[in-house]
């Protein structure tokens, strides 16, 4: 059967592809800007005709309907990563959270550690061979479409047309429904004085040719705003955002002197706005991959100097990072934390940066403390740290001894605070840090 007649005889309405859907069923939903909305609309209509649905996901920029209270019935939410939708869920015991990092989770779909029954995707309209792409949500998602038993993709013109490693036959979809819903976007981040300062520090460590690789959120996009005049940057990350687009528009990222795929953008997913999904689609300088490509430390560190730069809750006197829990309550994941810190320890000139305001509740806690709470995990050990940043300046960990990096820790974190984590360094470790 060519693509054509495939296409043809297995596309359905929304409403008649969530029928497929059993009681018991694992629904493991595309990542992100990548959910089918049409879809997820469709099995929440049914949702009452359901039992025990568990539904596995990521982020997600929706409001995640399935974790209200009225569905504790008929939908088990399953975070890999939790978000604003999910997160009081979860701590209310309506849902759960899995600890895995990023790049692992098409292995657990893959060797069947979790089983994939349905898997619900986006997708590209068909190009004239047949083949479709996932745009912004590679990732896990690819995985998820290939080792489902069911796979029901929303074909979607909106969608990005990505290169790389971003294409499926779309014979190996199964079911297929058409939307022209607008792809998710995310709202660009609030970026205050402390943002900006922070930015600031963490421009002066990344020289012209570095490659990057940038997380979420309001300070990595202050970073972008101070590397302005920079040349020839490169970008290896899990995802990118309208900020990388503006520096491609400035001429500062080429990506002319990366080691590994020269001249490419390598993501393994996107979120922005619809200006930027524009800007993706058809561009040969972006390439996307699955996200155990993308975000395995070995070929992250094949990349020379690897700048990584990811956020955190909370650093303790040791260099521990909290970047995922606020003390015993999941509050996001580990995402590709972890990955990339350990990427950019394999990298030649390479370096991992955990940037974060000083305080936090409008300065009422220092986000720098002398010892974690009971019940609070950590995201990254002190073994894998290497450069702290705040506000208030750098702090170099790696190769430094426990109460040297006491001390570099205290000078960035708010003045009010010093005094006290230098107390707290004597009552717990009986350290003189002054």
């Amino acid at each position: 059967m060519d693509w054509q007649q495939h296409l043809s005889r297995n596309t359905v309405t929304p409403q008649e592809a969530a029928k497929a859907i059993r009681s018991g069923d694992r629904v493991v939903f595309a990542h992100a800007a990548g959910s089918p909305e049409s879809l997820v609309k469709a099995l929440m209509e049914r949702g009452p005709n359901l039992r025990n649905v568990e539904i596995v996901h990521m982020v997600a920029l929706n409001d995640s309907p399935y974790c209200r209270p009225e569905f504790k019935e008929n939908f088990r939410f399953n975070g890999l990563y939790l978000s604003g939708g999910t997160r009081a869920a979860v701590a209310e015991g309506r849902a759960d959270y899995t600890p895995t990092f990023f790049a692992q989770i098409p292995a657990l779909f893959r060797e069947g550690t979790l089983p994939v029954d349905v898997a619900l995707i986006t997708i590209s309209p068909p190009d004239a061979k047949g083949k479709v792409s996932l745009g912004v949500s590679v990732d896990y998602t690819r995985q998820a479409a290939l080792s489902a038993k069911l796979t029901i993709a929303e074909i979607n013109p909106n969608m990005p047309c990505i290169g790389g490693d971003a294409l499926l036959d779309i014979r190996e979809v199964d079911t297929f429904v058409h939307s022209s819903d607008p792809i998710l976007e995310l709202a660009p981040p609030k970026i205050g004085e402390v943002e900006t300062s922070i930015g600031s520090h963490i421009a002066e460590l990344i020289d012209d040719g570095a490659c990057l690789q940038l997380g979420i959120g309001a300070i990595p996009d202050a970073v972008l705003h101070f590397l302005v005049g920079k040349k020839d940057l490169g970008i290896h990350s899990e995802m990118i955002s309208d900020g990388v687009m503006k520096l491609v528009e400035e001429g500062v990222v080429t990506c002319a002197r990366k080691t590994l795929h020269p001249g490419k953008i390598i993501v393994t997913f996107l979120m922005g706005s619809k200006k930027f999904y524009d800007w993706t689609s058809d561009n040969p300088l972006i390439e996307g991959y699955p996200v155990d490509y993308v975000n395995d430390p070995r070929i992250i560190g094949q990349n020379d100097n690897l700048i990584s730069i990811n956020s955190a809750l909370s650093v303790d006197l040791l260099g521990q990072v909290a970047a995922d829990s606020m003390g015993p309550r999941q509050f996001s994941g580990v995402g590709g934390q972890v990955d990339f810190v350990r990427g950019a320890s394999f990298s030649k000139g390479g370096r991992s940066i955990i940037a974060m305001p000083s305080t936090a509740s409008g300065g009422k806690v220092s986000r720098i403390c002398g010892s974690f709470g009971r019940g609070q995990p950590v995201t990254t050990s002190r073994h894998d740290v290497d450069t702290v940043v705040t506000e208030h300046g750098v702090a170099e960990l790696k190769g430094k001894t426990n109460i040297a990096r006491a001390r570099s820790l205290i000078k960035i974190a708010a003045p009010e605070y010093r005094d006290d984590l230098a107390r707290e360094a004597l009552e717990i470790y009986g350290w003189h840090v002054l």
